[in-house]
């Protein structure tokens, strides 16, 4: 492995483009392991019963333990739990934060750029935004400035659908930021983290905090 890559926070980030939200997958990942299945056996079923429904069993496996990886970053089983019982908005909201914690690239976009959109009351949001954000992440990172402008392009791609999955953009297009309200349970876990930090990126903040 490159010394760049290694050192950088922001290994990994390529898997985004492979892997995406991952939404279905990690709803049903989070019912195995509620149900008291050890990692091993959830790949299993997921495998053999095909419980994504792909058309070809070749990425089951490697796409079943990056769920499990994402599951284990929330670092609460009661919050894996909620994936599987909550409703849908609440549900993602879960598995935003959890991707947020696998992968520094999506939890320093969300609060750096979200977060501080949401602090300023600025709902403009656009390609340029996160163009920006590339741009300074590339002037501190070797890593990250080796990339090829397809494979920005590509996990530019997957922030936007991330935003529009969890109706911080009403679709792909949308150039205004909706008003978003944090579950107060994922709330609690987040500040039981220590993660206060990315309070913001779910429009969260203390009495006079913003501005």
């Amino acid at each position: 492995m490159p010394k760049a890559q290694n050192a950088s926070p922001y290994k990994g980030s390529g898997q985004i483009t492979r892997e995406q939200f991952l939404f279905y997958e990690m709803r049903t990942t989070a019912k195995l392991m509620s149900e008291g299945l050890e990692d091993r056996e959830v790949i299993k079923r997921v495998v053999d019963d095909n419980l994504f429904q792909y058309p070809t069993e070749k990425s089951l496996p490697s796409m079943t333990k990056a769920c499990i990886a994402r599951l284990y970053a929330l670092n609460d089983r009661n919050l894996i739990l909620a994936i599987t019982t909550q409703p849908l908005d609440i549900a993602k909201q879960i598995c935003l934060y959890a991707m947020m914690k696998r992968y520094r690239l999506v939890w320093d976009f969300m609060v750096t750029v979200i977060g501080e959109k949401y602090r300023l009351q600025e709902f403009s949001f656009g390609k340029k935004d996160i163009n920006i954000f590339f741009m300074q992440i590339q002037e501190q990172d070797d890593f990250v400035s080796s990339w090829s402008e397809s494979t920005i392009k590509k996990i530019r791609q997957v922030l936007i659908k991330i935003l529009v999955e969890n109706n911080y953009l009403d679709n792909i297009k949308s150039e205004r930021l909706n008003p978003i309200l944090l579950n107060s349970m994922l709330e609690n876990v987040i500040r039981s983290n220590n993660d206060e930090r990315v309070l913001p990126a779910f429009n969260c903040f203390f009495q006079g905090e913003q501005g």
